[in-house]
């Protein structure tokens, strides 16, 4: 897979949410900008509130054809009803992932800023690799990656890449020409529009060169 001209979005949820409130807004931001996927990232370790954020929101995106995946749950996409799972330890739980999901399930896994732990990745069947963070030492170890690993794999890897944690419009910008992907959570959610945020961002992909 060669990297598209524009990558996509990949759409994180906040930590913590109003079910009152929270998928309507989400649906909003749908109907607004393409999105490829969402990835429901709870704190909370209640399956109760994780099942009832997943039903609510699967109605939201399957309504618009968009894939929802959950964050480490493996043993909640069937029964949720969900696409797939985003592991974030790397390739540690991917065959056991794969094994009990099979094929057609979108398993993904957060790689930090290794290209070792991403090729493992991908040799246990990781539908996507995402490394990050890319400012702020936000996610992993807090070690960056850099932008010569996403240019290495769009080279070497045929797999999709994802770019996640620390999303500035100047990252976006530099990024856009070597990533399939942008995890978007944080960077958008604190905002007063979430919408008004994403749409900056996008710009910015606009403006890779």
């Amino acid at each position: 897979m060669s990297t598209p001209e524009q990558p996509q979005i990949y759409l994180v949820t906040p930590p913590e949410f109003e079910l009152a409130r929270f998928p309507a807004q989400l649906g909003e931001i749908l109907d607004i900008h393409d999105v490829a996927c969402v990835r429901l990232s709870l704190a909370t370790r209640d399956e109760d509130r994780i099942s009832r954020a997943a039903d609510a929101l699967r109605e939201v995106t399957h309504a618009r054809d968009v894939a929802l995946v959950i964050d480490s749950h493996i043993l909640m996409v069937e029964r949720l009803g969900l696409d797939g799972v985003h592991l974030p330890d790397g390739a540690r739980n991917l065959r056991k992932a794969r094994k009990e999901l099979g094929q057609d399930a979108i398993v993904g896994a957060f790689c930090g800023a290794s290209r070792h732990d991403g090729m493992n990745a991908g040799d246990a069947g990781a539908d996507y690799i995402a490394f990050g963070p890319l400012s702020g030492g936000i996610l992993g170890d807090g070690t960056l990656a850099e932008r010569e690993l996403f240019e290495w794999w769009s080279m070497m890897i045929e797999l999709p890449v994802v770019a996640e944690g620390g999303l500035t419009p100047q990252v976006v910008r530099d990024l856009s020409p070597v990533t399939d992907f942008f995890a978007i959570g944080p960077e958008i959610w604190s905002a007063t529009d979430p919408a008004s945020e994403l749409a900056a961002l996008k710009a910015a992909m606009g403006q890779a060169g």
